[in-house]
């Protein structure tokens, strides 16, 4: 006779068969292939949440903040990995899914693949646009130099600026450029130069090293910081064939951190060479200069008018006098014929004016209102009016009147 059967709770049973997940070595370090789907970022929490599948099968995957934090790439819907982690139930829900320790991109180095992302992120975003960049000071007076103490780079930097422009003053900030805490101190030293304004412009660098060395320059934080300065910054990380995402932020890349402080500063030398050329230049001018006017001078010394001004006065004075005269005589022509045309219409308006006409014998009536009287009916018998004549005036009375009748 059997026994009465075990009868277990929903959370005894997930409970069970989770015991069984977690005590199988196979499961607690597994390595898994395939391609990510269903991805969520949980921006609160920090959290990852995915499903990995490949052409057959898929399984829920998550990977909490504090492994997520590591990752130097972000994960992607499509995107083919290599995880590592366990698989274990998530008792709430009697799911078993792979908690993600690790993941690496497959086929791709999971820097490699950070590297490009942010690229094309901040590329998005204008800040390697050409016009965004701020020129170099031709003249700075102070240099600053973020690199390590400890380097190659801070001594050739500071070796060729001595050389090159030993006018201007460097002003050096240590930090380190390699490892965890570099990025950090790294874009304090920008926000410092920045607040203090101590610098005209700044080179930023390091020497060559692998793209884990170099990884500081590639980071997010860095990047926004070289684009935020105020101060021109001149990139130098690497050798020649090395390229960072600051490179392409910054106002300037130069192939390494000599090449650097020789963009970031003129040479003295030739400045000196300039300087010497040009007043050199410039005084052969001057020379050729007093030269054509020494000869203006000597020409003017020695003309006729310099020698012997009264004979030009005089010149002056005979052509003065032919001016006069010949300006008189235009006068003289000019009255004559003016006179002459007003003679004639004077004689014509005399033969028009009615003076002309009394003379010979005519005269005018004016009635006691001085309107000429050109009709009998406008005046009476007894009534006074005035005839005017060539030689003066009537006063007259009307005795009698007669009207003309045709």
């Amino acid at each position: 006779m059997t026994g009465s059967p075990v009868i277990l709770s929903i959370t005894q049973l997930n409970t069970y068969i989770k015991s069984k997940f977690d005590g199988d070595e196979n499961l607690t370090n597994t390595f898994v292939c395939g391609e990510i789907s269903n991805f969520t970022n949980h921006y609160k929490s920090g959290h990852l949440y995915l499903s990995l599948k490949d052409d057959k099968c898929l399984i829920k995957a998550v990977m909490f903040a504090q492994s997520a934090r590591r990752l130097r790439f972000m994960p992607q819907d499509g995107m083919k990995i290599i995880a590592r982690g366990r698989v274990s139930v998530y008792e709430a829900t009697g799911q078993y899914q792979l908690y993600i320790e690790d993941m690496q991109p497959d086929g791709l180095g999971a820097l490699n693949l950070a590297f490009e992302q942010l690229k094309v992120k901040l590329e998005a975003e204008g800040l390697f646009a050409g016009e965004r960049k701020k020129p170099l000071p031709k003249f700075p007076k102070r240099i600053g130099v973020i690199t390590s103490p400890t380097g190659a780079a801070v001594h050739d930097i500071t070796t060729i600026l001595g050389r090159r422009y030993p006018l201007a003053e460097v002003v050096f900030c240590p930090v380190l450029v390699q490892g965890n805490g570099a990025a950090p101190q790294i874009v304090d030293a920008l926000e410092r130069f920045n607040r203090l304004n101590c610098a005209d412009v700044l080179i930023l660098g390091r020497g060559g090293g692998s793209l884990e060395d170099l990884w500081p320059f590639n980071e997010e934080s860095v990047a926004r910081a070289v684009a935020a300065s105020g101060i021109p910054v001149i990139s130098a990380v690497g050798h020649e064939t090395d390229f960072t995402i600051c490179d392409f932020v910054a106002d300037l890349r130069a192939p390494t951190p000599s090449a650097a402080a020789e963009l970031a500063v003129p040479d003295s030398a030739e400045l000196k060479y300039t300087v010497s050329y040009d007043a050199s230049l410039l005084k052969q001018y001057i020379n050729i200069t007093l030269t054509d006017l020494k000869q203006q001078i000597n020409r003017l010394t020695t003309s006729y008018s310099f020698r012997k001004p009264q004979d030009l006065i005089e010149l002056q004075r005979i052509k003065t006098d032919q001016l006069s005269a010949k300006l008189a005589s235009c006068v003289r022509q000019r009255v004559a014929g003016a006179k002459a045309e007003f003679v004639s219409a004077t004689g014509r308006l005399n033969a028009l004016s009615p003076l002309a006409t009394l003379s010979r014998g005519y005269s005018v009536t004016y009635d006691k209102n001085d309107h000429i009287i050109s009709e009998v009916s406008k005046v009476r018998v007894g009534e006074q009016i005035t005839v005017l004549l060539d030689s003066g005036r009537l006063g007259c009375v009307i005795n009698s009147m007669e009207e003309k009748h045709e």
